[in-house]
């Protein structure tokens, strides 16, 4: 197998003094040039099918913002899912909504072995790495996950201009969600929504978050919110806002165990 021809992953302001980190699982259509088209149009390769449009460009406002770091996966999910677990169906997807991605199909071992090593492994090591520095240094860490959904999926309208997503300790979303509403009413905030963690959507939340027992959250943008530069910013000084304030209410700084399980 050829080796990947870019960094699969971005690390960025890996010494951020914020409590924050955040991670973007979907950050990029990249597609690995041994892969060709995946026997898709240019249209649904640069789809939500995907990646996650505009969650690279809140993620890098928010680390700038907020003086945290930030890991992002530059693989495309046609090629493998970041935010499944290993064993989950989903890691090599074969039908995205109404679209099949045939090139998934009938994956030899040896195929997702590579993909897993090359593309998966260094993204999840990269998080982990990065938790285990600020956990030695005793310093307080918040997990945030950045994803974006789409406005419209098999034929149904999400109304949510946002959702948020908790694992198994809910504390640090009510009060995100509590931030939110406080900085502006007339927002549609979604409580697990569109996806909750009965979706299989939340590994790198749990797998980061909730073995480490650290405050962690994933927030879902609709991505006609954040197409623009004018929607970016406005999500990242929105988020930017929030996200420091949840971070001072007593409900969400409650300690715990910062033992890695």
């Amino acid at each position: 197998m050829n080796a990947p021809e870019h960094e699969v992953v971005e690390v960025a302001n890996a010494g951020g003094g914020s409590p924050f980190v955040l991670v973007c699982d979907h950050a990029s259509s990249f597609i690995p040039a041994q892969y060709g088209d995946m026997g898709l149009t240019p249209e649904e390769r640069l789809s939500h099918i995907a990646w996650d449009p505009g969650a690279l460009a809140v993620s890098r406002g928010l680390s700038a913002k907020l003086d945290a770091p930030l890991v992002a996966s530059h693989v495309s999910r046609l090629v493998i899912d970041a935010n499944r677990d290993i064993a989950s169906p989903a890691l090599f997807w074969t039908l995205s909504e109404r679209t099949r991605i045939a090139a998934n199909e009938n994956l030899s071992p040896e195929e997702r072995q590579h993909r897993i090593d090359s593309y998966y492994c260094p993204y999840h090591a990269a998080i982990e790495a990065l938790l285990a520095s600020r956990q030695q240094q005793g310093r307080r860490t918040i997990l945030v996950c950045i994803h974006s959904f789409t406005p419209v999926f098999l034929g149904i309208a999400r109304p949510w201009q946002i959702g948020l997503i908790h694992g198994r300790d809910e504390r640090y979303t009510r009060a995100l969600h509590a931030a939110l509403a406080t900085g502006d009413p007339s927002l549609t905030i979604g409580w697990n929504e569109p996806y909750s963690a009965m979706s299989g959507v939340t590994f790198t939340l749990e797998h980061h978050g909730d073995v480490r027992g650290i405050e962690a959250t994933m927030i879902e943008i609709r991505n006609d919110e954040i197409l623009e530069p004018i929607g970016v910013e406005r999500w990242t000084n929105r988020l930017a806002r929030a996200l420091t304030l949840a971070s001072a209410s007593p409900s969400a700084d409650v300690p715990r165990s910062q033992s890695h399980a």
